[in-house]
């Protein structure tokens, strides 16, 4: 018991149940005094014991998951960013084209619906873990990407195409995006490694069973060989 000597006052009760008193006590030696409030010792050592388990934790990647998750749908928001750009780009080239080679119908027409084909497909952030989805977006966007090479080829029987101003601004812009379009996808596959790599091995197999159930592998594509070279986008003439 505290001995509480004569003309005291209360203010009141600490919430964690340690009454706070002015005046003359005595208090037991395993109570501590932390800013005018007493804390008996054993709740001291609780807090302490609770915030080193949570550093622990901390250290043991509880939250690499949904920071992996989260990683993996930002670089693949820049993936389609880049594809639509590439995308915005083809009608001004497909304008510039019919004003020189109107007659090249077939290879317009190609470019065309191949563009409308890619553009009516979207897979969205958290589409990722659907595999068949992004399959289909990632061919649709590859035979946009056949359309435009097979377009190209064709503009280099055009030398007064070639060296329009239209199409001088049209080189280094689609020069540029192929070349963002090559490191968001890099970038894409490698933090989906990072990801699915933490959701098989330990500790992240004990996290996401315990505490992420609901989260699943994303979908990954490999990059073919020709995807590894910088895109050419030539319109010098000869």
């Amino acid at each position: 018991m505290i001995a509480v000597g004569l003309n005291f006052v209360f203010h009141g009760l600490h919430r964690c149940g340690t009454l706070r008193i002015k005046g003359s006590i005595n208090l037991p030696k395993d109570t501590a005094m932390i800013s005018s409030v007493y804390f008996p010792l054993h709740q001291i050592r609780r807090v302490c014991a609770l915030m080193l388990c949570l550093a622990l934790l901390a250290g043991c990647g509880v939250n690499n998951i949904p920071t992996y998750e989260e990683n993996a749908k930002a670089k693949w928001s820049q993936v389609l960013n880049q594809y639509k750009r590439r995308s915005d780009l083809i009608p001004n080239l497909i304008e510039t084209v019919k004003g020189f080679a109107a007659h090249e119908k077939d290879v317009l027409t190609a470019v065309v619906e191949a563009r409308a084909k890619a553009t009516s497909v979207q897979v969205s952030p958290d589409m990722l873990t659907n595999g068949d989805a992004v399959k289909g977006f990632l061919e649709n966007q590859g035979a946009l990407g056949g359309a435009l090479s097979r377009l190209l080829v064709t503009v280099e029987r055009y030398p007064e195409l070639k060296s329009s101003q239209n199409f001088l601004a049209l080189q280094s812009q689609l020069e540029g995006t192929e070349n963002r379009i090559s490191v968001a996808r890099r970038d894409y596959i490698e933090a989906v490694r990072l990801y699915n790599t933490e959701l098989k091995t330990i500790p992240g197999r004990w996290w996401r069973s315990w505490l992420y159930a609901g989260n699943d592998p994303m979908a990954t594509f490999d990059v073919a060989p020709e995807e590894t070279a910088t895109p050419k986008v030539n319109f010098d003439s000869n």
